[in-house]
């Protein structure tokens, strides 16, 4: 049996649907994440991004098994500057941050904020904890990773190879202006 889990936005509009486990449960610290999560927590009605630590959480999912069933024409693009090889994707109806996509790249990682606390995924490890003035500060319950590791390239080529090396595209209309 194929799990299947709908997900949406804060107001329902927008809503998900994404199959199978996902790649990897993550909270990212760069510098990229916090900037851009604490530029849309500005946003009204925007749910809260980073937490106390700094971390921006996701859920890592093979782009082949997420398909937005509902409100795609809500969904707007954001990046920190016009060049930026990531997007931000959230739903204009109600601020709320969906996916962030790198160019080129076979997953999605969805913000944890869309699963209700007792269906998220369990935290895996933390990423790019080298960008914190004081990493040492952060709890040892995961892998605390200065920057990608091994591992986190091992689960992402996994992903790829499964899906034949397939990377399918995310049409969103468009941007956000914040």
């Amino acid at each position: 049996m194929t799990h299947r889990q709908t997900l949406a936005c804060a107001c329902g509009q927008v809503k998900l649907q994404i199959e199978g486990p996902p790649i990897a449960s993550v909270e990212c610290l760069c510098t990229s994440c916090r900037t851009a999560g604490k530029i849309l927590e500005t946003l009204p009605g925007s749910p809260q991004i980073v937490d106390a630590k700094g971390a921006t959480p996701f859920v890592m999912q093979r782009k082949d098994r997420v398909e937005i069933v509902e409100g795609a024409d809500h969904l707007r693009s954001f990046r920190l500057s016009p060049k930026a090889a990531t997007r931000r994707v959230v739903a204009s109806c109600c601020n709320t941050p969906v996916f962030l996509e790198f160019s080129g790249g076979h997953w999605l990682s969805l913000y944890a904020g869309l699963w209700p606390d007792a269906a998220r995924p369990p935290l895996e490890m933390r990423t790019m904890t080298g960008d914190l003035d004081d990493p040492a500060a952060l709890p040892d319950d995961v892998p605390n990773l200065k920057q990608h590791s091994l591992r986190f390239y091992a689960l992402l080529l996994g992903a790829w190879i499964k899906m034949r090396f397939r990377s399918p595209k995310f049409q969103v209309e468009g941007e956000l202006n914040v």
